[in-house]
């Protein structure tokens, strides 16, 4: 190598132009030659001489300077690295080559099983390398591997990999043990039993021995929505196409399925008849019943033919795979349509309700749900009642039944009333309670005073809760002896506490009737009882009108003024203005109709004693009034 290294030695010695060294470039294209060649153990020596023709061709290099010499030394070591790769690359695909030719990918050979990695299983066939399986060729449907390290296994050489080791398929080893069955089963029409493997697209792979392809519409006669179910499940199949060049087989459930089911569908209409009771497998549920497999022929059992009693879904009573009993109620033969029904195998519960639920009747049952007006509850299957949310309790501050009861509770009631035709049962719990309104007229006396807490407020009045579950109401009307209170709101607020007093009580009806105002004097009866007419009050204009003005002569009390009694002494009219104040005399007094009438031009006529008299003979009357002797004493003037 120091020779070759050395370019005044190699200089020195003389071209050999007979023998046709390769350089580097011709190396490079020889590198695909025959099978036959064979590399040349001499052939380091061409790299020796591709510097030797270089110097030949320029011999002014021999006289180069030291430094120019050296740069040509690394070319040189370069050139003799390079050609030295391309050789043992040139070996290396030559021997693969020569492998993959010893091969027969037909033939099965034995192999130990070494190590797993997370990639391949690492095998030794008894070559000088060790042999690779890639790794999802040995995985089951859990996706762990069906081998171990010291198990024996069948394999097929493929080829020696460049990098070293060979490549070995135990599908394809599998596939030429099985591959005369698969193939026999496949022209004989015969089923095979697999395991679902997995899952792919467009299907399933089921193991049949080698993996095969089933289309996910030949699993079942209808179609599949979760297919991920019947991974690890063995099931039949048929091969119904195979290539055994590229080793794929596609195999169906459905043609198997569907033969079956003709058979059985042919047996089982010999023996259809409506009325007949059958056993079914119940094959999938709805919203509106369950589809029944009586054998190669479906009937639906509708919900309402499941039980006497309400369902909120099929699945409360079957469930996919229970066989049950069923009765077929009607056969349309032409469109092999069958009705069928389950609860018509027992009597109906409703026939003799009645009598086994009389009225007033104490029983116990089960809430099966409740809602915004009540609960039902079952009192046997078959026989539910409702508890209506106004026969739940006395009180009226339950919100919402779910308060009291939940499903699955047991309750007891009693039963109010009973029709068989509508299949309808009304319960009642609070009845067994003590109704608070049969002793409430003793307990709250009309006239009493109560205390209690505003409840609500409503346009008509206000309703006071004096004990729980007894709200009474105070109108409207009963909040004020003086004000005109449109609502309640007004005067009061709801969760004030107040005092109120009894008015009367109607248990019949649940009713209590309150007042507030009559807690105060009555303002109107004072003032009758402290005035007569012909007195003179003083009062202050609160509102006007065309015919009058209404005055205000005492707390909460109003009197009307007419226009007609709007004049001075001297009879012109005076516009009364509201907000001023006049003294007014009393002409009219009505207590019953709380009316007071007003005159402001009467007030300084005093009518004589002789005038009061002479008026009084000729008309003699009860009703006598101030205003009308007045009127008698103008007349005369």
């Amino acid at each position: 190598m120091s020779n070759v290294l050395n370019p005044e030695q190699t200089e020195s010695k003389p071209l050999n132009t007979e023998l046709e060294t390769p350089t580097l470039e011709n190396a490079t294209e020889q590198a695909q030659p025959s099978l036959e060649t064979t590399p040349n153990p001499a052939a380091p020596s061409a790299d020796a001489q591709a510097p030797t023709e270089t110097a030949s061709a320029a011999p002014e290099q021999a006289t180069a300077p030291a430094a120019e010499l050296s740069q040509d030394d690394e070319d040189i070591d370069l050139n003799s690295m390079d050609f030295a790769a391309v050789l043992e690359s040139f070996d290396r695909e030559q021997a693969a080559e020569a492998a993959a030719s010893s091969f027969d990918d037909t033939q099965v050979v034995n192999g130990t099983v070494i190590k797993l990695t997370d990639k391949h299983v690492v095998v030794d066939v008894g070559l000088k390398s060790e042999g690779l399986i890639p790794l999802d060729q040995v995985l089951d449907h859990n996706q762990q591997p069906k081998v171990q390290p010291g198990d024996t296994v069948e394999v097929v050489i493929e080829r020696e990999e460049a990098e070293g080791g060979f490549l070995l398929s135990y599908e394809k080893a599998l596939r030429l043990r099985v591959w005369d069955t698969i193939e026999k089963a496949a022209n004989e029409k015969t089923p095979v039993t697999g395991i679902v493997a997995g899952r792919v697209k467009g299907g399933l792979t089921v193991d049949i021995g080698i993996k095969a392809f089933l289309p996910g519409s030949q699993l079942e006669i209808r179609p599949v929505r979760n297919l991920d179910a019947y991974i690890g499940q063995p099931i039949e199949v048929r091969v119904i196409k195979l290539n055994k060049k590229r080793g794929n087989v596609v195999v169906s459930r459905k043609e198997i399925l569907e033969e079956e089911q003709t058979a059985k569908r042919s047996e089982t209409l010999e023996h259809l008849e409506e009325g007949s009771i059958l056993t079914g497998t119940v094959k999938n549920l709805t919203d509106y019943g369950a589809f029944v497999d009586m054998g190669g022929i479906d009937g639906l059992l509708h919900i309402t033919d499941m039980s006497w009693g309400r369902l909120t879904h099929p699945r409360d009573l079957v469930n996919v795979g229970d066989e049950i009993q069923v009765k077929v109620l009607k056969f349309d033969r032409d469109k092999q349509r069958v009705s069928l029904g389950f609860k018509q195998l027992t009597p109906d519960p409703w026939l003799d309700a009645t009598e086994r639920y009389p009225v007033g009747a104490r029983v116990r049952g089960r809430v099966l749900s409740v809602t915004d007006y009540g609960s039902f509850v079952e009192l046997e299957q078959g026989i539910e009642g409702l508890v209506h949310v106004s026969e739940m309790t006395w009180s009226k501050r339950m919100k919402h039944p779910s308060k009291m009861l939940k499903p699955g509770d047991e309750v007891e009631t009693v039963v109010l009333s009973v029709n068989p035709t509508d299949r309808r049962i009304s319960l009642g719990m609070k009845q067994l309670q003590d109704n608070p309104w049969e002793t409430l007229g003793d307990k709250y006396p009309t006239g009493a005073t109560v205390e209690g807490r505003v409840r609500n407020l409503t346009d008509f009045g206000a309703f006071i809760e004096i004990e729980d579950g007894i709200d009474g109401l105070v109108h409207v009307s009963n909040l004020s002896w003086t004000k005109r209170v449109k609502h309640p709101s007004e005067v009061l607020k709801k969760g004030e506490k107040v005092r109120a007093v009894v008015l009367g009580v109607e248990p019949e009806n649940r009713r209590l009737s309150l007042g507030i105002k009559q807690l105060q004097p009555d303002v109107w009866e004072t003032f009758f009882e402290q005035h007569r007419t012909g007195d003179v009050v003083h009062g202050k204009v609160l509102r006007t009108a065309q015919f009058g003005a209404f005055i205000e002569i005492a707390e909460g009390v109003e009197g009307l003024c007419h226009v007609s009694e709007a004049t001075d002494q001297h009879g012109a009219p005076v516009n009364l203005e509201q907000g001023q104040e006049y003294d007014f005399k009393i002409i009219k007094m009505n207590p019953d109709e709380k009316k007071v009438g007003l005159s402001l031009r009467a007030v300084g006529e005093e009518a004589s004693r002789a005038d009061v008299e002479a008026y009084k003979a000729p008309v003699s009357s009860s009703t006598t009034t101030l205003g009308d002797l007045m009127n008698w004493k103008r007349d005369r003037e």
